[in-house]
């Protein structure tokens, strides 16, 4: 199996568990109310240094949990700037911007990043094992159940991101 077919399946099974939480009423001891699935997607990437090797259509697919703490942690799949498939496996924690009454805020999310190989592998820092540490920061707004986010890959550029929360419900019957 390709490397393309994997992400590919990766994809639509976490499409597939994304629209059939509300369904299901997701629901688990470990959750709390006032907890969220948020779905997210790129819409944009900039580059501040453009190479003609650059990929600006990174396919995001990221699935992260935020808790009501503000805490959340989440998975990704993508393309990098380079166009091969990527993962990051993140943890973080997200700032309300006051006087904004909830409405913007930033995050901080720090993980592992996989997927730069080949002639691409020195391109982030520390990916001597073909896993390297990240931190990303973002600023983002929020609207009911729908955000948007601008979050930063250190000094290289920028992803425009859309996506939806899916709010966890603790209804025992």
């Amino acid at each position: 199996m390709t490397r393309n077919t994997c992400s590919s399946r990766l994809s639509l099974v976490c499409l597939s568990i994304i629209f059939f939480l509300p369904v299901f009423g997701v629901s688990a001891d470990w959750l709390e109310e006032g907890d969220e699935f948020y779905f997210q997607t790129s819409l944009y990437t900039v580059h501040f240094d453009p190479q003609d090797d650059h990929n600006n259509k990174q396919n995001l697919i990221n699935l992260e949990l935020q808790k009501a703490s503000r805490w959340l942690g989440g998975f990704a799949v993508f393309k990098n700037s380079f166009g091969q498939t990527s993962q990051f496996a993140y943890a973080g924690y997200n700032w309300i911007i006051p006087y904004t009454h909830e409405f913007m805020y930033f995050k901080l999310v720090g993980g592992l990043m996989h997927g730069y190989d080949g002639e691409y592998k020195d391109k982030i820092p520390l990916n001597e094992a073909g896993i390297a540490p990240a931190i990303l920061p973002s600023v983002g707004v929020r609207y009911k159940r729908v955000q948007s986010e601008i979050a930063f890959f250190g000094a290289a550029g920028a992803m425009w991101t859309v996506g939806v929360n899916f709010p966890v419900s603790n209804n025992r019957e």
